[in-house]
């Protein structure tokens, strides 16, 4: 009976140890705590990183958390970096003022893209209409950036415009263009328009005068991107009548806002500028633990959800526009009217004329 019994027990404890050894080769019992990336994002990623999809996926499939601090796209790059592993700002700008301050970093990466555009609401669409300032086609809005630099240099008032009930002169609000990377390349934008062609070191000489006149008139500008965007619809046609920024801004903000963008959607109004100019969102790597973001937001389905979910167009979707899908009407098929951004020389004569 007792040999009987070791038996039994012997068997017992074989199916256990068996048992635990299948649990853990199955993935089971406690899990390697993830890697924590620490750095500083773009106001307008927050919502792509904060989505928990997004999260599931850095954390089951690459290890990885990302701890991260809002900032503007020139700001963190002047920021203090100790203590982070990476930078996330908004376009080729902020990585060549990197390489300027400090060298080429570690790595970096073009994660997603998303042009500049303008974003108004529909009785000040309809006075540019009248004016030939903005055309459609093809049910998209397009707005003569020439014809509308002209206008606000030669100072017409929105009641011009027969606008009455908006006072001042027509007007772009933008972000700070020293601190934020929506007002910089916006503040480029102008610059080629004046310039008549894409600026350079040379030709931008000549319009940082003018330039500065038009910014001058702004005031107060946000430092983020995220936080104009959020006034802009806050505060109504009076306070902000016609802003630049991104157009993940709005697509985003449908998605995750279905309601609230029901009783927005006839009244918010997007526009592409002729030209616009892409923005380039670059994932920057300070050492070698930060590389490891690249792999993760460059995963297939990070980027699948970058654009159905946050409005980011990337390699793999985002080049054709489905408008169903996001609910946000005269939405671009695809960008084409696109010019090139200003020489990263031109550029840092533009911020210095802004300081």
């Amino acid at each position: 009976m007792g040999s009987k019994s070791k038996w039994i027990g012997l068997i017992i404890l074989l199916a256990v140890i068996g048992a635990a050894a299948i649990y853990l080769l199955l993935g089971g019992g406690p899990q390697p705590e993830p890697t924590v990336l620490r750095g500083y994002v773009g106001g307008e990623k927050i919502g792509l990183l904060e989505d928990e999809a997004v999260q599931d996926i850095l954390e089951r499939d690459y290890g990885l958390t990302l701890d991260y601090a809002k900032a503007g796209s020139l700001d963190m790059v002047a920021a203090d970096h100790e203590g982070r592993d990476f930078l996330f700002p908004s376009s080729q700008t902020a990585l060549e003022y990197y390489q300027q301050l400090y060298g080429a970093p570690d790595k970096s990466q073009i994660v997603f893209n998303t042009p500049i555009v303008l974003y108004t609401h529909r009785p000040i669409l309809e006075a540019f209409q009248k004016e030939g300032l903005v055309t459609e086609r093809d049910g998209v809005y397009y707005m003569d950036m020439a014809g509308l630099v002209a206008e606000i240099e030669a100072g017409t008032t929105w009641a011009d415009l027969g606008l009455p009930e908006l006072y001042g002169t027509v007007a772009v609000n933008t972000t700070d263009p020293v601190r934020s990377n929506s007002g910089n390349m916006f503040a480029g934008l102008l610059a080629n328009v004046l310039c008549g062609g894409v600026a350079d070191a040379d030709s931008v000489e000549a319009v940082l005068p003018r330039l500065q006149a038009i910014f001058e008139k702004l005031g107060y500008m946000e430092a983020s991107s995220s936080d104009l965007f959020d006034q802009f619809l806050k505060t109504g046609m009076g306070a902000k009548p016609m802003i630049a920024g991104y157009e993940n801004q709005l697509l985003e903000f449908a998605v995750e806002n279905p309601e609230d963008w029901e009783q927005l959607k006839d009244d918010i109004v997007l526009i592409y500028p002729t030209p616009t100019v892409w923005s380039s969102h670059i994932y920057i790597a300070l050492d070698e633990a930060g590389e490891a973001g690249i792999d993760a937001l460059m995963d297939e389905e990070v980027q699948r959800l970058a654009w159905e979910s946050h409005g980011f167009r990337t390699e793999v979707s985002g080049t054709d526009a489905d408008e169903d899908h996001f609910g946000v009407p005269h939405l671009a098929a695809e960008i084409t009217q696109v010019a090139a951004m200003p020489s990263y020389a031109a550029m840092e004569k533009i911020i210095a004329a802004l300081s």
